[in-house]
């Protein structure tokens, strides 16, 4: 097959996840976007948007583990179709249920479940259908799109009431679950998409397994997950919230400043990958800049006070935070498609992100009211401190040990 024939081909189902994805994180970044609304209107206090928040991760979080295995034996365009169709109910129902706690719970935890059914399954379609460059570039495609949700729910937030808003989020994840499977059904027919290329090699359990990825360097890129989900997740959540409250806007002009931010961070990916071309492809180096850019952009936002600045800076401290994420996502899980497990790893992955989230949803709703703002901004440095000695090539400096030894 000639390189224009996979590349359109890559396009074809990039373009699907794309859409699936931007769907997937319109819902995710719903509440988020909306509880400057919610609290102001009394509807929800802070603690209990805190309380929702962490359920919502730490119901995606389990769902990418189990969904995670569950994709690499269930066709993708029935995991995600299902996931999709699953969280377009749950949405609808939560403004409909606000009134009654459990249920509303209940909702918001069935819409996490249903979308943890995404990822995993989608990552191991494009990397067994499209060459390890192209599946790159797919993959960064949907980071993109995870990037991008955020701005998107908050011009739905700037536009509408809370009600309404999860009610469009709840209509487009419905119809992207429809339209996904009648696609990928499309794109079987054609042989575009083809299943079960890349299997775990026979005989090797669960134990082979992990072998194999931790050869694969898993445990580095488990804890650059848990660091970079904390800031992607956690602090983007809170971002409105900070912005009304640290920095004095009210609800709605904090809407259209998160609306804006977000959308700048969108961008991070086409960054991060442009400073990966131009590093000679080095993922480990674009890892540790980024984490130590992101270590500095914090203590900015410490030491800056004046509103603007404030925003520019927290804006770029996370962009250099979600860089090591679109290598861990975009660059390290596409790579893992001959170990036969890139469903698993991926949502392994991701299920430490969002617990790691999870945590630190409700560590930090209740750090303000008894550390402030400006304390829970050192830890978020602290956390990006911790990125940078993660990040540092470990295994290099032994190898290069190694050889003067032997000399």
């Amino acid at each position: 097959m000639s390189i224009s024939q996979e590349a359109k081909k890559a396009f074809k189902i990039g373009s699907v996840c794309f859409l699936s994805y931007l769907a997937v994180y319109v819902a995710r970044n719903t509440l988020s976007a909306v509880s400057p609304q919610m609290i102001a209107e009394g509807a929800f206090t802070k603690e209990s948007v805190g309380t929702l928040s962490s359920l919502f991760f730490i119901t995606y979080a389990i769902g990418q583990l189990i969904n995670g295995a569950i994709g690499d034996k269930i066709k993708a365009k029935y995991m995600m179709s299902l996931g999709l169709v699953l969280a377009g109910i749950g949405s609808a129902l939560f403004p409909l249920l606000s009134d009654y706690p459990f249920a509303v719970y209940g909702a918001y935890g069935l819409t996490g479940f249903a979308l943890s059914m995404i990822y995993g399954p989608m990552t191991k379609v494009v990397s067994e259908n499209t060459e390890l460059v192209y599946a790159t570039r797919c993959s960064l495609g949907y980071t993109f799109a995870s990037f991008f949700g955020s701005p998107f729910a908050g011009i739905l937030a700037a536009l509408f009431v809370w009600q309404g808003v999860f009610a469009a989020s709840s209509g487009i994840l419905i119809v992207m679950g429809i339209v996904c499977f009648l696609v990928f059904t499309l794109f079987e027919r054609k042989k575009i998409i083809e299943y079960g290329k890349y299997q775990k090699p026979k005989g090797q359990g669960k134990a082979g397994g992990i072998k194999v990825l931790i050869r694969h360097q898993i445990v580095k890129f488990t804890l650059i997950s848990i660091l970079t989900g904390v800031v992607r997740t956690t602090v983007v959540f809170w971002l409105p919230t900070y912005i009304s409250e640290y920095l004095g806007f009210s609800p709605d002009r904090a809407a259209w400043i998160f609306t804006v931010a977000t959308f700048v961070i969108s961008l991070t990916t086409f960054v991060a990958i442009f400073v990966y071309e131009r590093l000679h492809r080095n993922m480990d180096l674009v890892i540790l800049l980024a984490f130590s850019a992101s270590a500095i952009c914090f203590m900015a936002v410490y030491w800056l006070r004046q509103p603007v600045l404030n925003v520019i800076f927290i804006v770029l401290a996370i962009m250099a935070s979600n860089s090591a994420a679109t290598m861990l996502w975009s660059r390290y899980c596409p790579s893992l498609r001959d170990t036969g497990m890139v469903s698993g790893a991926t949502g392994f992955l991701d299920f430490v992100s969002y617990m790691a989230a999870a945590a630190s949803s409700t560590i930090f709703a209740n750090a303000v009211s008894n550390i402030g703002w400006g304390n829970l901004i050192l830890v978020w440095f602290g956390l990006m401190v911790l990125g940078v000695v993660v990040a540092l090539p470990y295994g290099k400096f032994r190898c290069k040990k190694a050889a003067e030894l032997k000399k």
